[in-house]
C-alpha cells in the first residue's frame, strides 16, 4: 500500500513526535508513522490526505482551507529545490533514510520552512529539530 500525502506533510512528518489535534487524529498518525517507518511509500496528493483523515467530519476541517493549500504549495516550492523534482500530485516517494536525513538536515537549517510559517506547530517542530530530533516517530535521527 501507499500512503497519501499532501506537500506541507512531508515537513510535519520530519519532526512527529505524537502530538496532534486530537485523540484520534494523533492515533491514525501514530498508524502512519509505524507504516512510514516500515518503508511503506509516498503519493503527493492535493488537498487532504491520509494524516487529515480524522479531521473530515469536523464542520469546518482546517485542512480544506486555503490556507492550508497555500502551505501546501510552499511547501512544494521549498521541496522541489531541495530534491531536484517538482512536487506534484501523483509523485512516489520512498521515504528511506538517504531521503529524510536530507530533509531533516535542510529543515533544522532553515532551508525548507518557509511553509511552516504562521504554524501553530512550528515552535514545536523547532525544538524538536534543534535537539537532534529525539523521539520522533517516523524514521531515526540523523
Amino acid at each position: 500500500m501507499t500512503i497519501r500525502l499532501r506537500s506541507h506533510h512531508l515537513l510535519c512528518m520530519l519532526t512527529f513526535v505524537g502530538e496532534g489535534y486530537t485523540p484520534s487524529f494523533v492515533e491514525n498518525y501514530r498508524r502512519i508513522a509505524g507504516r512510514l517507518s516500515a518503508g511503506e511509500n509516498i503519493e503527493i496528493v492535493e488537498g487532504p490526505d491520509d494524516i487529515c483523515a480524522p479531521l473530515l467530519g469536523d464542520e469546518n476541517p482546517h485542512c480544506r482551507r486555503e490556507s492550508v493549500a497555500a502551505r501546501d504549495r510552499e511547501a512544494a516550492l521549498a521541496l522541489a529545490g531541495l530534491i531536484g523534482s517538482a512536487i506534484v500530485p501523483g509523485l512516489r516517494i520512498v521515504p528511506d533514510a538517504a531521503f529524510l536525513g536530507k530533509l531533516r538536515l535542510a529543515f533544522r537549517n532553515g532551508r525548507i520552512r518557509s511553509a511552516c510559517c504562521g504554524c501553530e506547530w512550528s515552535e514545536l517542530c523547532t525544538q524538536v529539530a534543534g535537539e537532534g530530533y529525539p523521539g520522533i516517530l517516523i524514521g531515526s535521527p540523523p
